[in-house]
């Protein structure tokens, strides 16, 4: 784990939110902290620049509103780190971000 981290956060509803000032190839995302706000969260996805989007997090019904931490430790190769954000969810970002 690494101390020499930034964090950011994605409020819910938001789409293809950049990671950092502007973001670059050879940035780390660490850590995602998924906060649902209701049982009935939306999806959480994250894209490595222009590419594909990644889902990694769908929801159906929670069964309470505990944070989910996702550890991902992946360096983007393409551009900035980008995270989308469904309906009554949102995200805090950690890594290292240009």
């Amino acid at each position: 784990m690494s101390y020499l981290t930034d964090y950011e956060t994605v409020a819910a509803s938001q789409t293809d939110q950049v990671l950092g000032g502007v973001g670059a190839a050879g940035n780390i995302l660490e850590r995602l902290i998924i906060v649902p706000a209701t049982t009935g969260a939306g999806d959480v996805s994250i894209k490595d620049g222009g590419g594909s989007a990644i889902n990694v997090f769908k929801t159906g019904t929670l069964s309470d509103l505990r944070p989910i931490v996702l550890s991902l430790e992946i360096r983007s190769t393409s551009g900035a780190f980008k995270v989308t954000t469904g309906a009554n969810v949102s995200v805090i970002a950690i890594g290292r971000f240009s």
